[in-house]
């Protein structure tokens, strides 16, 4: 009592201090999965993806930005051969080279424009990148226009509608998907659209104006559109300026102010004198000289001002990137705190499980049979041997503890069930054989004492009796003989010298079934088996033709065949019954080869044929069910060599 007291305060002793809940499993894991839970949730959710979505639409903008300038530059392309075909269809012939060189730098822009949309597909938002692939439909209707003005059969407005028509819905697009998310972003992109409209006012104007001036004058309605048009203009520059910064209006202001812009204003203001439709003498080409250089200037402040907002978006890009990748670091530092505490948690639950589950594997693999093995050999006299003292294996955790015990408590259940088990078996095994042995020895006794009363009996209706007597207790030998195949004892020998012919071998076999009569030797050539196994082999026919008789009808014969086969000889018994079933079959023919269940699990009503195949294992002979041509079964039996050879001196086998 002292020592376990003490046992026990040694061992609280050496225990460590333990967290609240870390003696069990459930709070191990509580513990483990709680904190980095939380943490990456936290993080992952506000951190992470935040940081994500600034990344992706700084990626998206500055994919948008770049084919924004690439659709101007395809802008300023169509808007410089607008100008250049209104001049020539107000009369103006030399325009002619100009306009065939700008359509090859239009046709260029865009190409160009296709491969900038077909890289950046990926990055632009879905809107922008319909928008753009939709605006390629009216630039495709320039070449037809391109053909009547070669023709001849252009109309000036129509053909100046047509490009404009184009030239807008490209601007249009531009504006579509526009980003919505960094506000100084999103305002500059807002700009740039506004100072693409304004260009495109006063490109258009010096398209139109380049059609009046080669005329000479306005034509009907055209200097309505003249106004609407100086009126659009003035709206995009107002809204650029309230969107633009110091550095972008002072840009444009510098557009504006160059001797070129203030030329165009006086030409602006002749026009302005010809609303009457008086003839108006301004030469084209000074005018498209002086507005191309204004456009031009427009275009460098379109770019100046693109070129910020890429390098905007391409700053908050970078940003959003250093911020995701600390995040990220920060992640993976909380991750691997949180490894390491479940590496260290798994490996103080895992280490006692695996060793309960090696001990569970000696269990079942080693120490049951073992434990079982020595319970079968030992005297059943002696006392049974004491179980060594079992080591107790590590792990703090209770349920581990508890684990261990209900483990031992079900090897002490197992080797306990093992061991009367085996007690069963052996007291029925032995008490197989001894009734065996018995019943066989008084049936010796019984038959030899019929023969000795057959051969002094002269009424033949005694003597009718008498053989069936005989009949009846040649069977009951049989079956006891089957209790000690079946127990795994060997049969007192009843052996013939020489060779025994297989005939008689089969007849010996059917006097031992009931309705013999209805067994026909049919086909059995000639051949000699070896006294030693004579007994064992008519014992085995004995069971395969009680088998076929008790599955046929009661009037339909049995029949028995026997041939050589090469150094073998074969015998099949041939029923035409009822059959068997593929599954069935298969079950028996594994039982037959000693391969199906064992013998205690079987059905009674097929114990013969576990008599069977042990008799078969015995004479190394090969037993196979097959079906029988129509219905019924037939039993293959295939004895080796060593069994059969040409009869010397031939015994009489008597049932």
């Amino acid at each position: 009592m002292t020592g376990n007291v003490l046992t026990t305060l040694r061992s609280t002793a050496r225990r460590p201090a333990a967290l609240p809940g870390w003696s069990s499993i459930r709070g191990r894991m509580a513990i483990v999965l709680a904190v980095p839970t939380c943490l990456l949730l936290a993080l992952t959710g506000l951190g992470v993806a935040d940081r994500a979505a600034d990344w992706s639409a700084a990626r998206e903008t500055e994919a948008h930005v770049g084919v924004l300038l690439r659709a101007q530059e395809l802008v300023r392309e169509v808007q410089r051969e607008r100008g250049l075909t209104n001049g020539l269809l107000g009369g103006e012939e030399g325009y002619r080279d100009d306009v065939v060189a700008q359509r090859g730098r239009t046709d260029e822009a865009r190409d160009a424009l296709h491969a900038a949309v077909d890289e950046e597909s990926g990055a632009l938002p879905d809107a922008a990148l319909s928008a753009l692939r939709a605006a390629d439909v009216p630039l495709a209707t320039l070449t037809a226009t391109r053909e009547d003005v070669d023709a001849g059969t252009a109309d000036r407005a129509a053909t100046l509608r047509t490009y404009t028509k184009a030239v807008t819905v490209l601007i249009d697009a531009e504006s579509a998907g526009a980003p919505d998310g960094d506000r100084r972003i999103a305002q500059g992109v807002q700009a740039l659209q506004a100072l693409a409209r304004a260009t495109e006012a006063v490109a258009l104007e010096r398209g139109s104006l380049n059609g009046v001036f080669a005329a000479g004058r306005f034509r009907a309605g055209e200097y309505l559109d003249f106004t609407e048009v100086r009126a659009t203009r003035v709206a995009a520059l107002g809204q650029f300026r309230q969107l633009a910064g110091g550095d972008e209006e002072s840009a444009l202001d510098d557009a504006f102010g160059t001797a070129a812009a203030r030329r165009v204003a006086g030409y602006e203001a002749r026009a302005e004198r010809g609303a009457d439709g008086s003839a108006l003498a301004v030469a084209p080409g000074r005018w498209w000289a002086d507005m191309t250089t204004l456009v031009d200037d427009l275009h460098g402040v379109q770019r100046a001002v693109g070129d910020d907002v890429r390098a905007r978006a391409d700053e908050a890009g970078s940003a959003a990137t250093r911020q995701l990748g600390g995040f990220l670091a920060l992640g993976v530092l909380i991750l691997g705190v949180a490894v390491a505490l479940a590496v260290f948690s798994a490996r103080s639950i895992t280490r006692p499980l695996g060793a309960l589950a090696d001990e569970a594997d000696a269990v079942a693999g080693n120490r049951l049979p073992e434990a079982v093995r020595r319970i079968q050999e030992a005297d059943p006299d002696s006392p049974p041997p004491s179980e060594s003292e079992r080591p107790r294996p590590a792990g703090g955790a209770r349920e581990i503890i508890r684990l261990a015990a209900a483990l031992r408590n079900v090897e002490d259940t197992a080797v306990g069930l093992a061991a009367e088990q085996a007690v069963l078996r052996r007291t029925s095994t032995e008490s197989l054989a001894s009734l065996g042995r018995r019943n066989q020895s008084l049936l010796n006794r019984q038959l030899g004492l019929i023969t000795t009363l057959e051969s002094q009996e002269l009424d033949p209706d005694a003597l009718a009796e008498l053989f069936e007597l005989d009949h009846l207790a040649t069977r009951m030998r049989r079956n006891a003989e089957s209790l000690l195949v079946l127990a795994g004892e060997e049969s007192p020998a009843r052996s013939w010298k020489g060779t025994v012919a297989v005939a008689d071998v089969v007849r010996s076999a059917v006097s031992e079934v009931e309705q013999y009569r209805r067994v026909a030797a049919v086909d059995i050539q000639q051949c000699g088996v070896r006294g030693h196994c004579v007994a064992e082999l008519s014992h085995l026919l004995a069971e395969l033709v009680e088998n076929a008789l008790m599955f046929s009808p009661p009037k339909q014969p049995v029949e028995v065949y026997g041939w050589r086969d090469g150094t073998e000889y074969c015998l099949a018994v041939v029923d035409r019954g009822i059959g068997m079933t593929p599954e069935r079959m298969a079950e028996s023919n594994a039982v037959l080869s000693g391969k199906g269940a064992a013998l205690h699990t079987a059905p009674t009503r097929f114990l013969g044929h576990h008599v069977v195949g042990a008799l078969a294992a015995r004479l190394g002979a090969h037993i196979e069910l097959r079906p029988t041509q129509g219905a019924g079964v037939t039993a293959y039996v295939a004895l080796p060599a060593a069994l059969i050879q040409e009869p010397t001196s031939t015994a009489v086998v008597r049932g």
